[in-house]
């Protein structure tokens, strides 16, 4: 649905002036995209997991030789799982999109979607691979993961700027605050893939594995932390009339 609003409750309950070039659209339809793009993304994750050539009795032995390819499947299905959370926390302060909000969506699509490319690359490297592969893996990895993060640190970069597109209640200086949050998630892959290249590709591997933790914690926001939230709660909570 498209709208083209003259004036609209901004934070705080104040009105925006009115902006006749610029066409807004609710979210519906960029997070029913989103949503079908990152269930493709997470469903055809499992055809990197084959179904191995055996002769009878090592069978065990075989799906045993695979466990690279199960490590990948988990760290790719809970990643995009995280993206997911963090889109939807996203687009629930979210109340109207302009073009380059729909523009920063794809650019973090695309992202998204490359994500388990990558690990599937690294888990074969560090399998069959030479050390060279494995540094190659990684490299290619942080690339990719940088990249995503990147996508993020301009889709906040977007939200912070309009402000006009946010939900009434919402803190103006929520997004200014996640960039650096996606910032960070830039440094973190570029440091591990220099490490991995440098020393040893488990090294990035570790903090490859840590990074999707991080970012699933926060997912509600650097600031916004479960703790926080259940605070704020609290505090709003009315004492009488029970």
């Amino acid at each position: 649905m498209t709208v083209r609003p003259t004036n609209v409750g901004g934070v705080g309950g104040e009105d925006r002036p009115a902006l006749p070039h610029v066409r807004l659209s609710t979210t519906d339809r960029l997070e029913a995209f989103s949503d079908g793009v990152l269930s493709i993304t997470i469903t055809l994750l499992v055809f990197e997991i084959v179904r191995p050539d055996y002769e009878p009795g090592n069978l065990l032995s075989k799906l045993l030789a695979q466990w690279a390819n199960y490590v990948a499947f988990l760290a790719s299905f809970f990643y995009v799982g995280v993206i997911w959370l963090n889109h939807r926390a996203v687009f629930a302060r979210v109340r109207y999109c302009d073009r380059r909000v729909h523009l920063a969506n794809l650019f973090l699509l695309l992202a998204s979607a490359l994500i388990p490319f990558p690990t599937a690359v690294l888990s074969s490297a560090l399998r069959h691979g030479t050390p060279f592969d494995a540094s190659v893996a990684v490299a290619l990895y942080a690339v990719i993961g940088a990249a995503m993060c990147l996508a993020w640190l301009l889709l906040f970069h977007v939200l912070s700027t309009r402000a006009y597109l946010l939900e009434d209640n919402i803190d103006p200086g929520f997004f200014p605050k996640e960039r650096l949050r996606a910032s960070l998630g830039i440094v973190l892959y570029g440091v591990a893939g220099v490490l991995g290249w440098v020393y040893a590709p488990m090294l990035a591997l570790l903090i490859y594995l840590a990074l999707p933790v991080f970012f699933g914690l926060t997912s509600e926001g650097l600031t916004e932390t479960t703790a926080r939230l259940r605070s704020r709660r609290a505090r709003v909570r009315p004492t009488g009339g029970q």
